[in-house]
């Protein structure tokens, strides 16, 4: 939820597995990726939370977080659903411009990049998941089982 005791999504939700809060095979993350994939998507992309809550009191016509969408697909990875994963990962790349940059928000209704440009964010989220899918799935399945983050034993085992 967006904060305790609330009742809206937040897409931030999707690091829980990444970050070694809870196993990626506890029925609580694979709940909470499918209710964001189902609550919080557009045309595949991530929103970070609803604006209709009010929470933040911004108008409404926020565009997709990308660095959101990135952490679906790290998620969808970790919880043995590599394909889907790199499914999204492909559709992420697609939005690079032509110089391979992205914005912290992207449009899929009027096919455009919001927010600040390029984001830095957005590109480590990028590296990060391209980082996760080249990790063999046995590893990182062995990592999130020993509720290690699955990146931090990657890394280390593939410098070993």
């Amino acid at each position: 939820m967006q904060y305790y005791g609330a009742k809206h999504l937040d897409a931030s939700l999707l690091l829980m597995p990444l970050v070694g809060f809870l196993p990626a095979e506890d029925q609580r993350v694979r709940g909470t990726v499918e209710a964001i994939r189902r609550d919080l998507t557009e045309d595949g992309l991530v929103l970070r939370y609803s604006t209709a809550t009010g929470v933040d009191r911004l108008p409404p016509g926020e565009g997709c977080f990308l660095p959101c969408s990135f952490w679906l697909a790290d998620a969808l990875v970790v919880t043995g659903r590599r394909d889907e994963g790199r499914a999204v990962f492909e559709r992420l790349l697609a939005l690079c411009n032509d110089v391979g940059l992205l914005a912290e928000e992207y449009d899929p209704r009027h096919r455009r990049m919001l927010g600040n440009f390029p984001q830095a964010l957005t590109h480590m989220a990028l590296v990060n998941t391209a980082r996760l899918l080249s990790v063999p799935t046995e590893q990182i399945e062995r990592a999130t089982e020993q509720g290690e983050r699955p990146m931090t034993t990657a890394t280390s085992e593939a410098s070993s």
